[in-house]
């Protein structure tokens, strides 16, 4: 049974031998989030740039009525009953969502997607659809992941606790070269290994903030196409971008239907109503013949997990949907200005305490919620305690974002859940926490010394 009896008192109790657990429980990255947090709440008056959690008072309670009362009066207006109204709100409910077709008419007008309704998964969070896609899609051992790099540890955690095995594709400047995903593939296939998926956010990554030219998002779905790879694009900093440019996401140019789209509500709407969908169109071909969608095999995976999505927090996004003629960029207007102003602050506060010549040096990202700075010390957890204890200000290492090693020398910094005030302040605490771990490292470790700050 892989435990032992220890006696407490006069009681017996079992406990599990650490051994026994699956091996994933020991690996270092499903602690990440937990240690964040744990320094978090010792350090409560420290100034977080870590969480890419959105700005809170972007958020209005009273409105949820509003949008409960939209969704109800939707549902009077296409004939249903009030007893078939008080089921959808308080029952389970279709295991493949109750919102797929506001959900595919929002998508329509704001991102340029078509798609059958009966394509869509909705999930408990995005978080909930990557596990989805990683167990139907993997079904051998030589069966590979392939992801940029580095990665949101979401679907490397996710991927880990499934034991499927993950591939870094690294990232560049403008994030992944498709050139480089054929050559990996390429690699994979000569080992003997099959590259089944491969996990990319094209638009302003987390963690590193890249975003994907449009020619090299055509030229990845060619690679894809040729090396017979599913693409799962996540998409969830889309409309936060600092020109107000929209990108065509990689679902939106799909020709030969390799992209599964992954979409998610907490940015855009908010998280506490965890709720995320799958866009998995893709005919599934049995020996017989086309047995459904991509999309009913998720479902069947979803039951046996969540069963359904809640009712309540579908009635809430669908009537935010209703209420802005289901268009979420739209809504978003107030998030949007928010969001831009913030990067746009980090981006000048980095210029105003970091000067050219100083051995730090990070990105420019066009936008969603993270810059990256690469530093001249270890940037790890135990760098972080010192950070919060003396100097008062957080931040997230990079190092678990990378898979395989990488990053030891690059932290994260959030734009996304603070006033541009606080942003300041913190940048500030972070100039003198820098300077300050820079003087105890040995100059002799210090690589890229004298760059310019701008650059990166």
């Amino acid at each position: 049974m892989g435990g032992v009896a220890v006696g407490v008192g006069e009681r017996t109790r079992w406990t599990v031998a650490a051994e026994a657990l699956h091996g994933s429980l020991s690996d270092p990255v499903l602690d990440t989030m937990n240690f964040l947090n744990e320094v978090t709440s010792r350090y409560p008056e420290a100034i977080s740039l870590a969480p890419g959690r959105p700005y809170e008072e972007l958020f209005e309670p009273e409105v949820i009525h509003e949008y409960l009362d939209a969704f109800m009066g939707h549902l009077r207006d296409q004939g249903w009953t009030e007893r078939e109204v008080r089921t959808s709100l308080f029952q389970y409910g279709r295991t493949k969502g109750q919102i797929h077709r506001l959900l595919v008419e929002m998508l329509a007008h704001d991102e340029g997607i078509e798609v059958d309704a009966e394509g869509v998964v909705v999930t408990v969070g995005a978080q909930e659809g990557m596990f989805l896609v990683l167990r139907a899609l993997f079904a051998e051992p030589d069966d590979v992941l392939l992801v940029s790099s580095p990665c949101y540890i979401g679907i490397t955690g996710a991927a880990r606790l499934l034991d499927v095995r993950v591939v870094p594709v690294p990232e560049g400047p403008d994030g992944v070269d498709p050139e480089t995903l054929r050559a990996v593939a390429r690699r994979e296939v000569a080992q003997g290994r099959r590259p089944r998926a491969f996990y990319v956010v094209p638009d302003f990554a987390n963690p590193s903030g890249a975003s994907m030219p449009v020619d090299a998002r055509r030229r990845l779905l060619d690679v894809a196409a040729e090396a017979e790879l599913v693409v799962i694009e996540d998409n969830p900093y889309g409309f936060f971008s600092r020109d107000g440019v929209a990108r065509p996401t990689l679902k939106s140019l799909d020709r030969d239907g390799s992209v599964v789209y992954l979409g998610s509500f907490a940015k855009t709407c908010f998280p506490g109503a965890r709720l995320g969908y799958v866009l998995a169109d893709q005919v599934v071909a049995g020996a017989e013949g086309p047995r459904g969608l991509l999309a009913d095999e998720l479902a069947k995976i979803k039951s046996m997990v969540t069963v359904n999505t809640p009712s309540l927090s579908q009635a809430v996004i669908g009537g935010m949907l209703i209420r802005h003629g289901r268009r979420l960029r739209d809504a978003n207007a107030r998030g949007i200005a928010f969001y831009r102003r913030n990067l746009q602050t980090v981006l000048n506060e980095l210029e105003r305490h970091f000067p050219p010549g100083c051995g730090v040096t990070w990105n420019r990202p066009e936008g969603g919620f993270f810059t990256v700075l690469t530093v001249p010390f270890v940037a790890d957890n135990a760098a972080l305690e010192r950070s919060a204890g003396e100097f008062g200000v957080l931040w997230t290492p990079m190092d678990a974002f990378f898979v395989g090693g990488d990053g030891s020398r690059q932290l994260r910094l959030s734009s996304s859940y603070l006033e541009p005030e606080l942003i300041a302040d913190g940048i500030a605490r972070l100039k003198a926490f820098v300077t300050a771990e820079t003087a105890r490292t040995p100059r002799a470790a210090t690589p890229g010394a004298g760059r310019s700050a701008a650059a990166g």
